[in-house]
């Protein structure tokens, strides 16, 4: 079990219909966690016969390679690492090594035993002097790399944090103020990405573009996607696929989220000179540094999608995976939601013998931060949701879980939390104020008051963050 407050989730005070929902979402929760496992998703996907790699398909003759050295990071690649070299065990006459970037929460020291590839703690979601030392020593690999060898690069989300390599002329004090602004600003994943791309030597096509001009070995990168759309060159700010973006993207972001005129002025030269010098832009699409790359996307949350409908089909719930691109501010869709269920309730109850419906969405939600207080986007949206909720009567039962499936999001210690109609009533009857907590961003003070919060710590995974919508009509 990856939850960790079962008990307090499941206590006696709900009556039999509330517990019964509270047992399925539970259930559902850590199907969902187990189907994203980067152990599982690189068993699934990595496969040796002989001394032959297959992945998804595609084959590589190990003995064709002098060399072989992993490089990359994210909050899932420590497993993917560990996964990865359990495959390679099998094998008698392969050696190898690496080195990884990875956030300190993400490996248990029992896991460092005989690895061979090096774990280098660094800092998410501001990066830190430990991560640019991480990039050193991958450059390096890159540099003393010869064209019969083989490079194979584990990415998954957090990379763009725990894989920092500044341009020349930035800081890394500038490039950590300049990440602070967007992580507080409202600006989704992808729209930081696109900044992060244009301040960075590693990111935005860039490793492949170092690897070509070194060696001209080849890559494999094997990608686990926290993104929506699953968008590689967004996935870790892409270090190891054409980039999409431009300078010009990056500063009409920065101006969106009135940031530009604040940011540091070596960060602002920088991406006016990318303006003025096309050769200062990322790699893009067909250049030649990409000939001997193969990017594979092994995993995402539509695996997480597929376990959790099935699951819920065979517990008698007639399902609707709604939406895979939520995003947008986390208090705003949380008043939206209301619509979005009554609008589905309609449209999948029509002439249905069922009475028990189920709504999934995925994505990720963004916190403009205005309070002191503790929470994240999960949080946020579904105190919204029971703030907008007021004393509106609804024609349903009803439970939503929502949860970032890393096992933690914001600054609490929460994957997220869970509401039905007993915390509804909670409210209500101990007249508790939701506005208060929304406006200081204290979500997840809130849930704990309400006993409804999700504690998992880390799961060593790394997708888009899962909703799940239980809903009975009432008779």
């Amino acid at each position: 079990m990856y939850i960790k407050n079962n008990a307090r989730l499941l206590i006696e005070d709900l009556n039999k219909n509330q517990l019964l929902f509270r047992t399925i979402a539970i259930q559902a929760l850590e199907k969902a966690i187990n189907a994203v496992k980067p152990k599982n998703l690189i068993q699934k996907s990595v496969k040796i016969q002989g001394n032959i790699l297959g992945i998804q398909g595609d084959e590589y003759d190990l003995n064709e390679f002098n060399k072989i050295y992993f490089i990359g990071g994210g909050k899932a690649t420590a497993e993917m690492a560990f996964s990865f070299e359990m495959i390679l065990s099998k094998l008698k006459n392969i050696d190898y090594k690496g080195i990884i970037n990875v956030p300190k929460d993400s490996v248990k020291l029992d896991q460092l035993e005989g690895s061979k590839i090096k774990i280098n703690f660094a800092s998410h979601p501001i990066p830190d002097g430990n991560g640019i030392n991480g990039i050193k020593q991958m450059m390096q690999i890159i540099e003393e790399s010869q064209i019969n060898d083989l490079i194979i690069c584990l990415i998954s989300g957090g990379g763009s944090a725990l894989l920092p390599l500044p341009k020349e002329e930035i800081s890394l004090k500038d490039l950590q103020k300049v990440n602070a602004m967007l992580l507080a600003s409202g600006a989704s994943i992808h729209e930081i990405n696109i900044i992060r791309k244009h301040l960075s030597d590693f990111k935005g096509g860039n490793l492949a573009k170092k690897l070509y001009n070194s060696s001209r070995a080849t890559l494999i990168s094997i990608i686990i996607s926290d993104v929506v759309g699953d968008k590689l060159d967004s996935i870790a700010s892409g270090p190891t696929v054409p980039d999409s973006s431009t300078f010009y993207d990056a500063i009409e972001v920065l101006k969106k989220y009135n940031v530009f005129e604040k940011i540091p002025l070596s960060v602002k030269n920088h991406l006016e000179n990318g303006l003025i010098d096309v050769n200062l832009e990322n790699p893009k699409l067909n250049d030649i540094c990409f000939n001997k790359v193969h990017n594979y996307l092994i995993g995402s949350v539509k695996n997480a999608v597929e376990e959790v409908t099935s699951f819920l089909v065979m517990q008698g719930f007639k399902t609707n995976y709604f939406s895979n691109e939520i995003h947008g501010e986390a208090i705003e869709f949380g008043g939206l939601l209301h619509n979005i269920i009554a609008q589905n309730l309609n449209e999948i109850s029509k002439d249905d013998a069922l009475d028990k419906f189920a709504l999934i969405g995925t994505g990720e939600l963004t916190v403009t931060i205005k309070g002191k207080g503790i929470g994240g986007r999960n949080q946020e949206m579904l105190l919204s949701f029971l703030d907008d909720m007021g004393e509106r009567d609804i024609p349903y039962e009803f439970l939503i879980i929502s949860a970032n499936l890393d096992g933690i999001e914001g600054n609490s210690e929460a994957m997220g939390a869970l509401i039905d109609n007993y915390v509804s009533n909670q409210i209500k009857k101990n007249l508790i104020d939701t506005k208060k907590y929304l406006e200081n961003n204290d979500s997840n003070s809130f849930f704990k008051l309400v006993g409804t919060e999700i504690v998992t710590g880390s799961t060593g995974c790394n997708v888009n963050d899962l909703l799940i919508v239980l809903l009975q009509l009432r008779k």
